[in-house]
């Protein structure tokens, strides 16, 4: 039976790693650009994001695997859970988080990188004339690479070499004594995940917290039509920009070197313009057109008769959403005002003393395995499209200065590595937020619970299912012989501690940075709700832009191909005569 129960949660993970791959490719497919695509760049985004994904749904495993040993009821293992079989357990899934953590690792550290300079080493004309050999292209990449591995050698030598901290937790704390037991090569890799998750709780506390406050309120109010909007404001701007340069040369003959070089730069500026408006009420026109066919007005029938399916879920989003959030802070303030040791070991909290509603619903949910798992994946797949509407809508910038813009069918491959990375980071910080905010009674023992019966101690088995008020759930602060018996950690709260405990100042940057994670997606869902959506005009520039260039790109292939036709029949009648 333990066997068998063991196997099915395994294959329950299987099946989700499976989906996750298939979400990971239909998202990549949906946002890079059709006309630039690269099959090594479409690759490494959708091993690296499904990894990443695997390795934070390994969570309901974990929980579901440990809390397998313990009968919730009586508060006891059950027979066949012996100290050897649980030890068997962790260790398979001690494992399974050590390869997945360093997949991670490579993947952000390494692929990417080399697999960016690839694509930027590529050049087309001289592949096509033999000029750039395989290995040419391969060492140039490898050669930027090598500064990233120059990194992530340094950051494994920290953290092998660094020393760690012992904090004074006082008495009954065998649980955080255990962190510190681990060896250099575990020490070194939880230093790497605690650089690694740092840097992307700038990723997390930016993005995320904007894009979940923007996600469900774009869902509620939709966004501006292309047709209505351009047809009517860009007729009248075009109209008016018309007439100014009309007046303009009226006032110099149609000689615009008698304006003055004022008039003459206000010229200059509206024959800009100009073209753009032309272009946006082509592509208005265009959409216009497409929208009086037969498909389309199928489809906005079909997009009209689902808008209050689309309208619910977007108020369910936000719901959730806010319950998320009330549940971060009171957790978070727990941790400020109970914490077993404060700084000195990241805020670790011995035991919950207020009642968070997520972590309830996820503790009740896990004694019905995998009813647990699809709260939590979704829960997860939440963040993580919040995280894309987020880099969506701010954009891949440094500092100030915006390097890339992601937008669906419009992503370039270089952009695409860049969100790709952002998003395994922001992952990263969310392992850590839900495993130690959102959920930490489930995601440290879930459902387990031990029988606190004065005869445990004299060494006898109680029989707590007569005395339910004797069952208790197991907490990081009990610390006597009954709970260590029965209660088992999960791997990943586990692995988690050891980052926070035996590097104090990663915890201290992982707990602050919700408070700010929590003020900024306050500050977002304000201004959004206050905000009327309004069209980009840039991005109306750029679709325009790009229809125009596509249009003179088919003129010219059509006429390229009926030249080539008509040399193809000269060339056969001169053969026939």
């Amino acid at each position: 039976m333990a066997l068998l129960q063991v196997s099915l949660i395994w294959v329950v993970y299987a099946i989700v790693v499976a989906i996750l791959f298939m979400v990971a490719s239909v998202f990549i497919h949906v946002y890079q650009t059709p006309r630039d695509r690269s099959t090594s760049v479409t690759l490494t985004c959708i091993v690296a994001i499904a990894f990443l994904l695997a390795t934070i749904l390994l969570l309901p495993v974990d929980v579901a695997l440990v809390s397998s040993t313990v009968s919730s009821a009586v508060g006891q293992r059950k027979d066949w859970a012996t100290q050897e079989v649980v030890d068997k357990i962790t260790l398979s899934l001690a494992v399974v988080y050590y390869v997945l953590y360093s997949v991670d690792i490579l993947l952000c550290l390494l692929v990417i990188p080399f697999v960016y300079f690839w694509y930027e080493e590529y050049d087309e004309v001289a592949a096509q004339s033999g000029e750039q050999s395989f290995g040419q292209r391969f060492w140039a990449a490898f050669k930027y690479t090598l500064s990233f591995v120059a990194i992530l050698l340094i950051l494994f030598l920290a953290g092998f070499f660094v020393p760690v901290h012992r904090a004074n937790i006082g008495s009954g704390s065998e649980f955080f004594k255990k962190l510190l037991g681990e060896n250099r090569g575990e020490r070194a890799l939880s230093f790497a995940l605690g650089l690694l998750t740092t840097i992307g709780m700038c990723v997390y506390v930016l993005h995320t917290s904007m894009g979940l406050a923007i996600l469900p309120i774009r869902l509620i109010r939709g966004s501006p039509s292309l047709s209505i909007q351009n047809l009517k404001a860009t007729s009248v701007q075009l109209d008016s920009n018309r007439e100014r340069q009309r007046y303009l040369e009226g006032r110099c003959g149609g000689n615009p070197e008698l304006l003055s070089s004022k008039d003459r730069r206000e010229l200059d500026s509206l024959v800009r313009e100009e073209r753009t408006l032309i272009r946006r009420q082509r592509l208005a026109d265009e959409t216009e057109g497409e929208a009086r066919t037969f498909l389309m007005k199928a489809w906005f029938k079909l997009e009209a008769f689902f808008h209050p399916i689309k309208l619910f879920g977007g108020l369910v989003i936000l719901l959730i959403v806010l319950l998320t959030w009330i549940s971060m802070l009171l957790t978070a303030i727990d941790k400020a005002k109970n914490s077993i040791c404060k700084h000195h070991c990241g805020y670790i909290l011995g035991h919950i003393n207020v009642f968070n509603l997520v972590n309830q619903i996820f503790v009740q949910s896990a004694r019905v395995f995998p009813m647990d798992y699809v709260i939590f994946t979704l829960l997860v797949l939440l963040f993580f499209f919040g995280s894309v509407v987020g880099i969506a809508t701010i954009g891949i910038r440094f500092l100030w200065i915006s390097i890339f813009q992601v937008r669906k069918g419009h992503t370039s491959p270089q952009a695409l590595l860049l969100m790709t990375a952002m998003l395994m980071l922001s992952i990263l910080a969310l392992n850590y937020s839900i495993s130690m905010i959102v959920a930490p009674q489930y995601a440290t023992f879930g459902p387990q619970t031990f029988c606190d019966h004065p005869s445990d101690r004299s060494g006898t088995l109680p029989d707590c299912s007569k005395t339910k008020h004797l069952v208790k759930p197991c907490s990081e602060a009990v610390g006597d012989e009954a709970s260590q018996r029965v209660c088992t950690p999960s791997v990943a709260s586990t692995l988690l501690n050891r980052v926070t405990f035996n590097f104090p100042f990663f915890g201290a940057i992982f707990f602050w940075a919700q408070f700010a994670f929590l003020g900024i997606h306050l500050l977002a869902l304000v201004a959004s709700l206050i905000r009327s959506p309004r069209l980009d005009e840039r991005q109306l520039d750029e679709d325009a832009e790009n229809a125009e260039d596509e249009a003179l790109l088919a003129t010219t292939r059509r006429h390229a191909d009926a030249q080539w036709q008509d040399i193809i029949g000269r060339a056969s009648r001169r053969d026939t005569s």
